[in-house]
């Protein structure tokens, strides 16, 4: 038995380290994560954890290029010390140059890849590393390579229309409350003053309007900090067990948007678990991967349910129903796939279809936030406008 160093997070979020003895590095993976630890990194004791000393990120993206280019080199009989070497010196971002180059220097003295990539869980994650062991394990990580790379471009062209359909209306927003501060707090004053000069008797709109500008002027930084603290109070309750549940099962159950985030997550687990399973990953391993990918506790809880289920002997169909997160035509596809042994095409099927929906209700988002905004923009701003203009047709009564 060897003793080893390891370094995880729970469930949580909340970073752990500790030693094991395991008889393997493998092994001790294994039993980390049987203990319920995400990521686990681990190292003979003694020897550090190996970690990009340039401090950064990699984006999907640049991992969906070099998988890419990986598998092309691989397939084209390239020794594999030799195509990480290259696809290292082609690196603009420092940080994967620095992690590809500890892989192959992993790799040059009698690793795997697969244990080489787990010593970096923040570039590579559980269903990469797993995949990849797949791959090796059954001589073919060239194709193993290009479903990967398939699966990550279609992660990131589905991040990416969300990101799209957020950017209109999170631009315009932030415009409105910019207008809205200059006037009350620049342009309302000058009113007020000309109102005051002129001795105006003002309506309960105008004295509304001024009073909130007196307010803004005098405890914007209150307002700020307010807002500042709210956010920073929700990020850190989030990152509670409870605290993501609660605000998870909230945004699940929302309207419209709910909608929208119950077939993203459906789109996810169909496509991770599709993916998995075609590689000849182990479906109990597919499933707990899937899981911690899912990006929601409550759908992560429900797909958890599906795996002790599945480990009892049950299909994935049966407790998949009861979990009551997925809908019924999801449910009842798993459920022919599984009884005609097309498990992986019958969820790669499913995930081409929510993918497509996700895209068909973004667009039917936005087109549903465009009226609104413009409506309550018009509300707001007019709003003000008018209540400034009452005092003044007041005055050119009297003095008509």
């Amino acid at each position: 038995m060897t003793t080893y160093a390891w370094k995880a997070t729970t469930r949580s979020g909340e970073a752990k380290e500790g030693v094991l003895e395991a008889a393997s590095q493998d092994a001790a993976v294994l039993a980390l994560r049987k203990q319920g630890y995400q990521s686990p990194s681990v190292s003979k004791k003694g020897a550090g954890l190996a970690i990009p000393k340039v401090r950064g990120s990699v984006s999907r993206k640049e991992i969906a290029i070099f998988t890419r280019q990986f598998s092309v080199m691989i397939d084209a009989g390239l020794p594999l010390v030799q195509c990480l070497e290259i696809l290292a010196s082609q690196q603009a971002n420092k940080v994967f140059q620095a992690v590809l180059t500890d892989i192959r220097s992993d790799v040059e003295s009698g690793h795997t890849l697969a244990d080489a990539m787990r010593k970096h869980p923040k570039v590579f994650d559980d269903l990469y590393c797993n995949m990849v062991a797949a791959g090796e394990a059954g001589g073919i990580l060239d194709t193993i390579l290009q479903r990967l790379s398939v699966y990550i471009e279609k992660i990131v062209k589905l991040k990416a229309a969300i990101r799209g359909a957020l950017v209109y209306p999170v631009s315009v927003i932030g415009i409105a409350v910019v207008v809205v501060w200059v006037i009350l707090t620049w342009v309302i004053p000058v009113f007020a003053d000309l109102f005051t000069g002129l001795g105006a008797t003002l309506p309960t709109p105008t004295r509304i309007t001024i009073s909130l500008s007196n307010f803004l002027r005098r405890w914007w930084w209150l307002m700020a900090a307010g807002l500042f603290g709210t956010a920073m109070g929700i990020k850190a309750y989030y990152k509670t067990d409870q605290g993501r549940h609660v605000i998870d099962k909230a945004l699940l159950k929302a309207p419209v948007i709910g909608m929208l985030i119950r077939k993203i997550a459906v789109a996810r687990f169909c496509r991770t678990l599709a993916t998995l399973t075609t590689s000849g990953v182990p479906i109990l391993d597919g499933l707990d991967i899937t899981a911690r990918t899912a990006g929601n506790a409550i759908v992560e809880d429900a797909i958890m349910a599906v795996r002790r289920s599945v480990e009892q002997g049950k299909t994935i169909s049966e407790p998949l129903q009861q979990t009551g997160v997925f809908p019924s035509m999801v449910v009842q596809m798993i459920g022919v796939g599984e009884h005609t042994g097309a498990l992986d095409t019958m969820l790669s099927k499913i995930a081409d279809f929510y993918e497509d929906e996700v895209d068909e209700a973004t667009a039917n988002l936005l087109a549903l936030l465009e009226p609104l905004m413009i409506s309550f923009l018009g509300v707001v701003i007019g709003g003000i406008v008018i209540s400034m203009y009452m005092p003044m047709f007041s005055l050119i009564s009297k003095i008509g």
